[in-house]
């Protein structure tokens, strides 16, 4: 890889229904992420409505600072388990698509302070690589710890 920073941006989205605290889904956001990171990006609120009425906030966000992405990515494979980081390489083209990484979190977890994968109403990163392979996109992840 070149000594440019491989991560174009990281998209953000996380849904806060009516039963939840956007407070708290918002603090699990940014328990994934660097302390650098966490304190500095802003959050765009959509207010939407669920299919019975229900009122739902969409949390969007997008990181553009290059330098400290890659911090991002690191702090996410520190805090996965083996197990979650094995399941992730094992199914990895399922997470990969255009340049993209997708990765969903589980906003209990994260809240809570510890990382998990979860596809039952997650917090959901893009990252995406300008102009890189699906192998040197698994080949960052392996550097950074995302991967084993």
């Amino acid at each position: 890889m070149s000594d440019k920073p491989p991560i174009a941006y990281i998209d953000i989205r996380v849904f806060a229904h009516a039963t939840e605290d956007p407070a708290k889904v918002q603090t699990a956001v940014r328990n994934l992420l660097p302390e650098q990171l966490a304190q500095t990006f802003v959050f765009k609120k959509t207010d939407c409505t669920g299919h019975y009425g229900n009122s739902i906030t969409l949390f969007t966000s997008k990181l553009t600072d290059k330098k400290l992405m890659p911090s991002a990515v690191e702090k996410i494979g520190k805090a996965l388990s083996a197990l979650d980081k094995e399941e992730l390489e094992r199914d990895i083209k399922l997470h990969l698509e255009k340049g993209n990484l997708y990765l969903r979190f589980d906003k209990q977890s994260a809240f809570l302070g510890s990382l998990r994968f979860s596809s039952h109403d997650p917090i959901h990163l893009k990252i995406h690589f300008k102009n890189k392979t699906a192998q040197e996109i698994t080949d960052f992840s392996k550097q950074t710890g995302l991967l084993p």
